[in-house]
């Protein structure tokens, strides 16, 4: 006991020492909301069966390699890649849902891999393959539940879901079962989710897969008219390149795992389309790939 009451205070002071330290090492991000240097994840591949005499053959496989990224505060930020660039294991990371292998990356000015907790706090993520509804319970009942998650107190729940319903469209519809939404209407309530803790950064992986021209022009207006303009940062990853190139303020293109070019549509692209470019360098990654 002795012990415990002698270990305690210097136990306390180490964590705050870290958490004063990690606010203190991104402190020059007053504008940045995110930054990565060479954010690095490595997947391990077994092959064969697993005997004493035949352990499991390993090999790694790099999803993503090296990203060195900056995002600013209300910046619209597109990644791009073919399927398989690694658009995904990057969300992924910088959601905390995976651990990077190797690298250093902050958000909010909080530690990716030390602070998870409270970048968890700043951040949601929005996915068009979104299963974490209960399809039985309304649109309104699964927001109480999500707000009882994220700790909110019930009078200022009960408050914040009649505003999230009204600014993403969903009021009339909020007593109904989820399983019956539309694909659009689950969207608009994935966003309505995300909005209940105000967040600084909203991820959206592949947002409008599944929706109709009519959906997808109100998700857009939603980013640009909405998010950006109450000043929030918007992370979209996609592969649909006109999208991008309505939505974005800058765009990354992933290809294999690496990030080949970043910065605004028109200084990447110049006098030719985003998709000319963007052919150009998977073409030009190509063969530099087969000449090494």
């Amino acid at each position: 006991m002795r012990f415990l009451r002698r270990t305690a205070p210097i136990l306390k002071d180490s964590l705050i020492c870290d958490e004063v330290c990690g606010m203190l090492e991104y402190a020059h991000m007053a504008d940045l909301v995110l930054e990565t240097h060479n954010l690095t994840k490595e997947f391990i591949r077994r092959k064969g069966l697993s005997s004493p005499r035949n352990p499991l053959e390993k090999k790694v496989f790099t999803a993503v390699r090296d990203i060195n990224l900056s995002v600013e505060r209300g910046e619209i930020f597109g990644l791009l890649g073919p399927n398989g660039a690694g658009k995904t294991t990057l969300t992924k990371m910088l959601c905390t849902l995976i651990l990077p292998s190797r690298g250093t990356a902050a958000v909010c000015g909080f530690n990716l891999a030390k602070q998870q907790g409270k970048v968890k706090s700043k951040i949601a993520l929005i996915s068009s393959e979104e299963r974490t509804f209960y399809w039985r319970l309304t649109g309104r009942q699964n927001l109480d539940f999500f707000a009882a998650l994220h700790g909110i107190p019930k009078k200022l729940a009960a408050r914040r879901i009649v505003e999230v319903l009204e600014i993403v469209e969903m009021t009339d519809a909020a007593d109904r079962r989820f399983q019956e939404y539309s694909t659009g209407m689950k969207q608009r309530m994935g966003l309505a989710r995300g909005l209940l803790a105000d967040p600084e950064i909203f991820f959206m992986d592949e947002p409008t897969k599944g929706l109709d021209p009519i959906a997808t022009w109100h998700l857009h207006e939603f980013i640009r008219g909405t998010l950006a303009a109450a000043g929030k940062t918007v992370i979209v990853a996609t592969h649909h390149l006109a999208e991008a190139e309505q939505i974005c303020d800058r765009i990354g293109i992933m290809i294999a795992g690496e990030m080949l070019a970043s910065g605004p549509v028109k200084e990447l692209t110049g006098d030719a389309s985003l998709a000319d470019f963007f052919r150009n360098l998977v073409e030009q990654t190509m063969v530099e790939r087969l000449d090494s």
